[in-house]
C-alpha cells in the first residue's frame, strides 16, 4: 500500500509555501477584481498563485494531471491528478479577512489520497490522507459532540443554503443548534477538523472546492457527504460533521434538490 503522506507531504508544503509567498503580499492591498463568467471574483492573487502552483507539479511531476479553478484541466486521465483552488475565499480575501486559504488535492485513480488547506496569513497547514490529519505537524481531530443542542453549525453563505437546501428545514435546523455562524469555506472544514465546530454545510460546491477536504475530515475522523449522504466526489454539495452528528443532520435536513 502507497504511504500518500510520506511520499508527498514535503512536496505538498513546497506547493503550500511558494503559493503563500505570492499570496501574501497582496492581502489587504488594493488588488484590483475581475468578474468571472459565473459572476464570482477573481484576484491577480489568485491567478498567480495557481500559475506557481502548476508550473511546480508540472516540473516535479510531468506525467501527473491537473486541474484547476482559474486555468482548467490538463491531462485530466492521468494517474495522478492534482486539484487546486489557489485562493478558497476570494471574497473574505479581498475584504480582507483571514478566513480564506489554499486547497490542494492529489487524486490517485480518480479517489482523493491527500488534501491540504493552507492558510497562508495564519501559516497553519493543514494536511489530511483519510486515515489522519495534522495541523502544522501535530495530529488532530473531530470532537465527539453528538447532541444538535450542543453543536456549533457553520455555512459559507446563508442566503446559497436558503437558495439550494429547504428551507423551511433548514431553518429549523439552526434552531436546534448550540450556535450558528457563516465562518465558512475552507475555514469553516478547518474549524471542524481541529476540534472548533461540528457541522458544515456547503449547498453548493465545484470540484476545486470540495476535493482537499474529503481526506481531511475523514482523516481527522469525521463524515462527510453529500446533503443526501451519497459519496462527496459525485455530489454539488457537502454536509461533514462529526461521526455523532452526520446521520441526525441528514435526518433533520432532508434536503430538496
Amino acid at each position: 500500500m502507497i504511504n500518500y503522506l510520506y511520499e508527498f507531504e514535503p512536496f505538498l508544503k513546497q506547493l503550500a509555501d511558494e503559493s503563500a509567498k505570492v499570496i501574501k503580499p497582496y492581502f489587504r492591498t488594493q488588488v484590483s477584481i475581475e468578474e468571472k463568467s459565473d459572476l464570482s471574483p477573481v484576484t491577480i492573487a489568485d491567478k498567480k498563485a495557481e500559475e506557481v502552483l502548476r508550473n511546480l507539479i508540472k516540473k516535479e511531476f510531468p506525467e501527473h494531471g491537473i486541474i484547476g479553478e482559474e486555468f482548467g484541466t490538463e491531462n485530466s486521465e492521468a494517474e495522478y491528478v492534482w486539484i487546486l483552488d489557489p485562493i478558497d475565499g476570494t471574497k473574505s480575501f479581498i475584504c480582507g479577512a483571514l478566513s480564506f486559504g489554499t486547497l490542494i488535492a492529489l487524486l490517485h485513480n480518480n479517489k482523493p489520497v491527500l488534501g491540504v488547506i493552507n492558510h497562508p496569513i495564519l501559516d497553519e497547514f493543514l494536511i489530511g490522507d483519510n486515515q489522519q490529519t495534522f495541523l502544522n505537524n501535530k495530529k488532530v481531530s473531530v470532537r465527539n459532540s453528538s447532541k444538535l443542542e450542543e453543536a456549533v453549525l457553520l455555512v459559507t453563505d446563508h442566503l446559497n443554503a436558503e437558495k439550494y437546501l429547504n428551507k423551511e428545514k433548514f431553518n429549523s435546523l439552526i434552531n436546534k443548534v448550540k450556535m450558528y455562524r457563516n465562518w465558512g469555506d475552507c475555514y469553516g472544514y478547518y474549524l471542524l477538523s481541529t476540534g472548533f465546530a461540528d457541522i458544515m454545510i456547503d449547498p453548493i460546491m465545484s470540484v476545486w472546492d470540495k476535493m482537499a477536504l474529503i481526506p481531511i475530515v475523514k482523516g481527522a475522523g469525521g463524515i462527510i457527504t453529500d446533503c443526501n449522504g451519497n459519496e462527496p466526489e459525485s455530489g454539488t454539495n457537502i454536509l461533514a460533521a462529526s461521526r455523532q452528528l452526520h446521520q441526525l443532520v441528514l435526518e433533520n435536513l432532508s434536503v430538496d434538490f
